[in-house]
């Protein structure tokens, strides 16, 4: 009975007015929530049982919800039980790896990828509870969707039947405000600005966890609290993309400088307060570069628990203990969970908003267009008039020049030729459309500038510049180890892929080459122009077209011959790339009599077909080689430049080719040669006899782990 007692004391103690909004906020008929009075007049056990139903509606809500609700799969069949295995995995793996996991269950089609991630501060067994929350309300917020993303304050859970991994994302945009306008806003936006730009840097750069958190004085009495996070998928470039679009939102999303305002996109989050609202200690921990995984209570927020009470011999102690105490222990409980919503409610933005940014073609694209012209002026200035000593090359599309903005901004413009076809607002509705497409493996566009007669686009710039500058030079190719061409392969390959089928638009690049392909100061590759073929209005879908944009030796000879273009014609493309980076050769033809050099895929297919590949690696450098890798990537990019496009196979394929050992590979066929004919016309040659070099083909090993020379078999 002590427990009642010291219980029913507490709660006497406990302000009312801390308990009424959590009450009153989650009835659904606002006109029937109980009045302050009525509350106070409410006996304790009534009291609890109406926190008890306000508790249970607060925990059950996310902070936000993206359910697009454009793809259902179908109940009991192949994808849900992939979905279902996956999201039994992740709460549990990101439990066990510092509050992060990612994987992929299943195969195509009905692949489903996963990403589970809690806020850095937060520690392991609060992790868990809220992803295992989070894989709950999933099936009761977004049922039968295949595309779902789930915010809590602790965690998210995002799922997907196309791979978002390494994708910043901030296409889908919500927002939590709170009504009260800051003091002093002149004052109250500087510091905001300087206390999320720093912190913005440190997630991105500094903190292992793409986390960070801090504060700012306004004055001797006000403070700024901020906390910025990344989905830990991110590179660091793609982070501070994420987290730089939100903060310019941050003063104007709520209709001014407010005192608290929380953003959300699929790939980061960012918010502020002026009240403290994570734990100090273990968002510093957090953001050390040796952080070690969160201890329980990490968070710095305190719950306190049912307390224990030695009985004694008597009977009728017995059972008064028997009956008080479970009672003691539930009372308990409820007002931890009553406490625990208390400083909730001090910690959250109150109104919520939706920042339309994705979905809505009207608005989205108006102020997207905005953020995304330049002016000519600065485009100018950056380029010093677009002189040649910034010249950075030459495409078909127009030359390109290097260019710094007035904050220091490294930028690569492209000056479009006067051969494109569109007007000035089908030219800007394009390159919004083009710059939502985000990718690791894509050169990011900024912007674009159309001012007389003028069309140029805006790109970030890359400092190893292209990887034809690297890979066909005697002397520098050698800094491409085989580690550094594998990744340029797989990373090409991802990026097509995601061009093809996994962004918001289908593009097929028609033009893809060494020259194309830009590296990081990492080796890292982007695929470049890829939206050329929109911007011009050359059709990014199988067709038949007149105008051949492309380069001789890349192109696919139902697309050289025919102008019949479709996926499979960038898939050519990549093929011919692969055996390029492999050998450290051009894909050339002569078009001179008697010239004894033979193109590229002849050589390839001659070595395969001869069973030795050695002699096509004199351009690698031996420095770390994979035999059985070497092996499956030059299989791969045969079967890429098969002259029958039904026989290549989708980017889809091929990632999982080039990633699994598992995949047995199909024998190629023998792969399209094309030579100039004496008018410049190509034509289908005559020289090479390609049944008898497919007859010399011997069946490949369905092991690859088993090879362990240079010699296909």
């Amino acid at each position: 009975m002590y427990f009642l007692f010291l219980l029913w004391s507490l709660s006497m103690h406990l302000p009312a007015n801390c308990f009424l909004p959590f009450a009153a906020q989650h009835v659904r008929n606002p006109a029937m929530a109980p009045s302050p009075r009525a509350m106070r007049k409410m006996s304790f056990p009534s009291l609890f049982l109406v926190l008890l139903i306000g508790a249970a509606k607060a925990a059950a809500d996310p902070t936000a919800t993206d359910c697009p609700n454009n793809t259902n799969y179908t109940r009991g069949g192949v994808f849900q039980a992939n979905l279902d295995a996956l999201l039994s995995f992740l709460p549990a793996a990101a439990q066990a790896a510092s509050g992060f996991a990612e994987n992929a269950t299943g195969t195509a089609p009905d692949e489903a990828y996963g990403l589970a991630q809690c806020r850095a501060d937060v520690n392991a067994s609060e992790c868990r509870a809220c992803l295992d929350a989070s894989v709950l309300d999933a099936a009761s917020k977004c049922p039968g969707q295949k595309s779902s993303m789930l915010i809590y304050d602790n965690c998210l859970l995002r799922y997907s039947n196309a791979s978002f991994f390494g994708a910043a994302d901030t296409s889908w945009v919500s927002g939590l405000c709170n009504p009260t306008n800051a003091t002093q806003p002149e004052q109250f936006g500087t510091q905001l600005g300087s206390l999320m730009s720093n912190l913005t840097r440190t997630a991105a750069y500094s903190s292992p966890r793409k986390f960070a958190a801090g504060e700012a004085d306004v004055t001797s009495f006000t403070k700024i609290y901020g906390m910025v996070q990344c989905t830990r998928d991110l590179s660091g470039d793609d982070c501070n993309r994420c987290l730089s679009v939100a903060v310019p939102d941050l003063p104007t999303v709520c209709g001014g400088i407010k005192e608290g305002v929380q953003i959300i996109s699929r790939s980061c989050s960012i918010r502020y307060e002026t009240q403290l609202f994570y734990g100090v200690q273990a968002a510093e921990a957090a953001m050390s570069p040796s952080a070690p995984a969160p201890a329980g209570g990490g968070n710095g927020t305190d719950h306190p628990g049912p307390a224990g009470l030695a009985g004694g011999n008597n009977s009728t102690v017995k059972i008064a203990l028997a009956v008080s105490i479970p009672v003691a222990v539930v009372l308990l409980l409820l007002l931890t969970a009553a406490l625990y919503l208390c400083k909730r409610r001090n910690k959250k933005p109150h109104k919520h908003v939706q920042i339309s940014r994705a979905d809505s073609v009207g608005g989205e694209d108006m102020r997207s267009s905005e953020s995304l012209l330049y002016d000519l002026s600065t485009l100018r200035d950056a380029t010093d008039n677009f002189s040649e000593e910034n010249k950075l090359g030459e495409g078909g599309f127009g030359p390109v020049y290097k260019g710094t903005l007035q904050d220091g901004q490294v930028i690569a413009v492209k000056r479009l030729s006067k051969t494109s076809q569109q007007g000035h607002v089908e030219m800007k509705n394009e390159v919004v459309l083009v710059a939502k497409l985000q990718h690791k493996n894509l050169v990011r566009l900024l912007g674009c500038c159309i001012q007389e007669q003028e069309m140029l686009l805006v790109y970030e710039y890359l400092s190893n510049k292209s990887l034809d500058k690297i890979l066909f030079d005697p002397v520098r190719r050698q800094e491409l180890t085989w580690g550094h061409r594998f990744r340029i392969i797989q990373g090409i390959g991802r990026g097509l892929l995601y061009l093809h089928e996994d962004s918001r638009l289908t593009i097929i690049h028609r033009d893809l080459k060494a020259s194309n392909i830009l590296l990081d100061p990492d080796m890292n590759p982007k695929i470049s122009d890829f939206g050329l073929a929109k911007l011009f209005s050359l059709d990014a879908s199988v067709g038949n077209t007149s105008h051949i944009a492309g380069t001789y030796g890349y192109m696919a000879p139902e697309y050289a011959l025919h102008g019949i273009f479709s996926a499979k014609s960038d898939v050519y493309s990549y093929g011919v790339l692969v055996l390029e980076i492999i050998v450290g050769r051009r894909n050339t033809f002569s078009q001179y009599p008697g010239a004894t050099q033979e193109d590229l895929l002849t050589t390839v297919w001659r070595h395969w077909s001869r069973g030795s590949v050695s002699g096509l690696l004199d351009g690698c450098s031996a420095d770390g080689l994979q035999p059985s890798e070497v092996l499956r990537c030059i299989h791969v990019g045969l079967l890429c430049v098969q002259e029958d496009a039904h026989l290549r196979p989708a980017m889809a394929a091929v990632v999982v080719m080039l990633n699994s050992r598992s995949v047995t590979l199909p024998v190629p066929t023998p792969p399209a040669y094309l030579v100039r004919s004496g008018s410049g016309a190509l034509e289908r040659s005559t020289t090479h006899d390609a049944e008898a070099l497919a007859g010399a083909v011997r069946e490949p090993s369905g092991n690859d782990a088993s090879i362990s020379d240079m010699e296909p078999r």
